[in-house]
Order: C-alpha cells, then sequence, then structure tokens
C-alpha cells in the first residue's frame, strides 16, 4: 500500500516549484507533509476525513493548511476529502441530517424531495441538525480514522515480529 501511495502521490519538488504554488513554498519544506510514515498517515487521515465531511465547497484549500498546520501527509489529507464527491455527496450529507435531526431530537419531515430548490426553501429549519450531524460525523471519523491507521500499522508490526 505503501508503494501504491507514493508511486500516485506528487513529487515534494513538484509542488514545491509549481508556479501558483509558490507563495506556499516555506510551508511545504517540512519532511513530514511527505513522508508515509505511521505519524504522518494517521495524522493526514484524521485531517482528511474531518475536512471530507464539513460542508464547505472546495475542501480540499481547508485540508492543505490542516495537513500543515499538523505535520500530516499532505497528499493523502486532500485526497481523503474527496470521499464526498459530486456522487456520494446528496446521501452522505442526508445521512449526516439524520443523524443531527435524532442527536437534537427534531422529527424529519417524512415528504423529503431530493432537490437543491427543496433544501433552499426549508434551510431555516434543517441548518441546525445538519450542521451538528457534518460536524458529528466529521468528529468521528478523524478520530477512527487516526486510530485506526495506528492500529492497523501497530498489528503489522505485530504479524511481522512473530513471523520472526
Amino acid at each position: 500500500m505503501k508503494k501504491l501511495l507514493k508511486r500516485y502521490s506528487p513529487k515534494p519538488h513538484e509542488v514545491k516549484n509549481h508556479k501558483h504554488l509558490g507563495w506556499l513554498s516555506k510551508h511545504l519544506h517540512d519532511p513530514s507533509l511527505w513522508n508515509f510514515n505511521r505519524k504522518s498517515i494517521s495524522k493526514a487521515f484524521a485531517v482528511g476525513l474531518f475536512f471530507a465531511f464539513i460542508p464547505v465547497p472546495f475542501q480540499m484549500l481547508l485540508a492543505a493548511p490542516g495537513a500543515v498546520i499538523f505535520s500530516a501527509n499532505l497528499p493523502l489529507s486532500i485526497a481523503l476529502v474527496w470521499i464526498t464527491n459530486p456522487l456520494t455527496m446528496a446521501p452522505i450529507y442526508y445521512g449526516c441530517y439524520k443523524l443531527g435531526a435524532w442527536l437534537l431530537g427534531v422529527q424529519i419531515e417524512s415528504d423529503v424531495v431530493m432537490s437543491l430548490e427543496y433544501v433552499w426553501q426549508v434551510f431555516d429549519t434543517i441548518w441546525q441538525p445538519f450542521l451538528l450531524g457534518c460536524l458529528t460525523v466529521s468528529a468521528v471519523s478523524a478520530l477512527l480514522g487516526y486510530f485506526g491507521v495506528q492500529f492497523v500499522y501497530r498489528y503489522r508490526v505485530y504479524r511481522r515480529s512473530k513471523k520472526l
């Protein structure tokens, strides 16, 4: 898996020398942004999964500074926000809304129409459960991603030590 991630991720010198990213070059010299080790990958999962469920456009623009701040693997943090893409966005955000409504004890309308017009009409009543659900899913998925990667790495080390 590590070789596959290294093969398809951009090379650090390509990103540092990119003409549109020159203003970020001083922040892109941290080696942990490009390493594929237990710490940087688990932090990348936390950052990427957290921002994947935040309902804003251009989530990658939030994940990149998050990766720099937390010294997480930058390409992986950015790639993970694509869990919520145009194909998966509607069911994921509807699930977040249902979770938020359940947490707040709000009744969900049974005649929900999946259209942008409907969402704008009822936005004043759905925004609180929707936002709470999104933040809850973001936080829980970030924690599960971080500790899940930690567990997988430690389990693999344990299995390797048993083979020796």
